[in-house]
């Protein structure tokens, strides 16, 4: 039945024996060669269950349950449990586990033999630190919870186990500390995850696009983090964490916008410092996302509010160019685009060579072409690496600097200001969880604006609670 079901796979082993227990017994184990540890198999089931005498000196009593036996006294592997269904083998032996089965039982043991291969703890990419820890998650799923375990030694962290998808069989962790995180919150995660019913569950971004409020909007409702201190922060903050196997990134629950401009190294740093980063931050937000349409508006139609040596010389550059101001701003916006999404798919050893001297040699030689003007290559380069600074809002801040530029190039100021009203309007829309996505600033929460704009210092926090700021 086994062979039936998991086919003819070089991967796939079927070893039969004699077991030795209260006399011989014929036996068999199945196993995934790629899944397992080959010594492991030999020491701790193999060999106990071959031995010749061993095994009646522990059970003279000839009529014990045979599999009892197996399960409690001859196996010393670190899990043994029972199953019953062919379903369940299947299950357990493609995920890493071997499957004893011993002739007359109409059960058989899933016992632990999983050892794979896996990518050693490293710095995460994505989310790099001055100061802080170095360690980001792995594709190992046990390898992750046991990282949030590490930052968090409390009988009330609770990780509770759940497996989506048809075909993949996909481990899930849901992890939330218990007393602090809101149970209305916990039942509505577990019944989103309940709900759907995908066939494949890859990586996290598959359940982040199956529970998510408002799946057509470009700002992100759940946060995600491949660092262990930041998922054990938001956790002590009352959050839940989804974990994926096969993925380095968690997933957290609710996620507000501001959290996008905060990392977890603002609290490793004084405050002053903190304040000032978290400040170029804000900054960086509204230069990358008006400095495009502010430069269309101004020279297309506000031309009074520059002033006049400078409004002489951007005249004298543009007067070279063939193409209309916000044509320039789209043309040298999609080269930046290539250029850094080149830079982020190739090598990384080539593609940071390749940004940077691309950028150069590209706004160069577009200037002395007449392509673009020189004003204009500043006015995106300071859009670029403003942008650099906010990198959970990638994508975000390129669609709602595309929408203020085409309104700015048509209507000027006035479609600024109307851009801008469609954008804090649709953000005050949104939901995470039934949280409101733009907490707390609105609806305005006092006692959440400690650590919205500015951090305080930690001393002074618990005095702040206290006084129910």
């Amino acid at each position: 039945m086994l062979q039936e079901r998991l086919g003819i796979n070089d991967d796939i082993v079927f070893r039969s024996f004699d077991a030795q227990i209260i006399g011989p017994i014929r036996a068999f184990i199945c196993y995934n060669s790629g899944l397992v540890g080959q010594a492991m198999i030999h020491e701790h089931i193999l060999k106990p269950l071959m031995e010749v005498g061993n095994n009646e000196r522990r059970a003279p009593d000839t009529s014990i349950n045979q599999l009892s036996l197996a399960l409690s006294q001859i196996l010393n592997a670190s899990s043994v449990r029972e199953i019953r269904t062919i379903e369940e083998a299947t299950n357990e032996i493609l995920s890493g586990q071997t499957a004893l089965f011993l002739d007359g039982f109409d059960s058989a043991l899933s016992i632990e033999t999983r050892d794979v291969e896996h990518r050693p703890i490293s710095e995460p990419a994505t989310e790099a630190v001055v100061r802080g820890p170095r360690e980001g998650f792995t594709e190992m799923i046990e390898l992750n919870t046991a990282l949030i375990r590490r930052k968090i030694t409390n009988p009330d962290l609770v990780f509770e186990k759940m497996t989506l998808g048809s075909k993949t069989k996909t481990k899930i962790r849901l992890a939330y500390m218990k007393g602090i995180a809101d149970p209305d919150l916990v039942a509505e995660v577990k019944t989103r995850l309940s709900r759907i019913s995908p066939n494949s569950v890859l990586e996290s971004g598959y359940l982040e696009q199956l529970i998510e409020d408002h799946p057509f909007t470009i700002f992100p409702t759940i946060g995600n983090s491949e660092r262990p201190d930041s998922v054990a922060m938001k956790l002590l903050e009352g959050k839940v964490a989804i974990l994926c196997d096969g993925t380095p990134f968690v997933l957290i629950v609710p996620h507000f916008f501001v959290e996008s401009l905060h990392v977890s190294e603002d609290y490793y740093m004084r405050p002053y410092i903190a304040n000032f980063v978290i400040l170029l931050r804000y900054i960086a937000l509204l230069l990358t996302v008006y400095t495009p349409a502010l430069y269309v508006s101004l020279t297309s139609y506000h031309q009074g509010m520059i002033p006049t040596i400078l409004l002489t010389t951007i005249a004298a550059t543009e007067e070279r160019v063939p193409f209309p101001v916000i044509l320039e701003v789209i043309l040298i916006g999609v080269a930046f685009e290539l250029i850094r999404e080149a830079g982020i798919r190739m090598p990384r050893p080539i593609g940071s060579a390749m940004t940077i001297v691309g950028a150069l040699i590209i706004g160069e030689a577009a200037v002395q072409a007449g392509l673009v003007s020189a004003p204009m290559v500043i006015n995106m380069a300071v859009t670029g690496i403003s942008g650099i600074l906010i990198p959970a809002l990638n994508s975000v801040v390129l669609f709602t600097r595309i929408f203020l530029l085409l309104l700015a190039g048509g209507l000027g100021f006035y479609g600024i200001l109307i851009g801008s009203l469609i954008i804090v309007s649709h953000i005050c829309s949104l939901q995470s969880f039934g949280y409101p996505y733009l907490s707390p600033i609105a609806p305005f929460r006092s006692k959440g604006w400690n650590n919205t704009f500015m951090r305080i210092p930690i001393r002074l926090k618990k005095k702040w609670l206290r006084q129910g700021r």
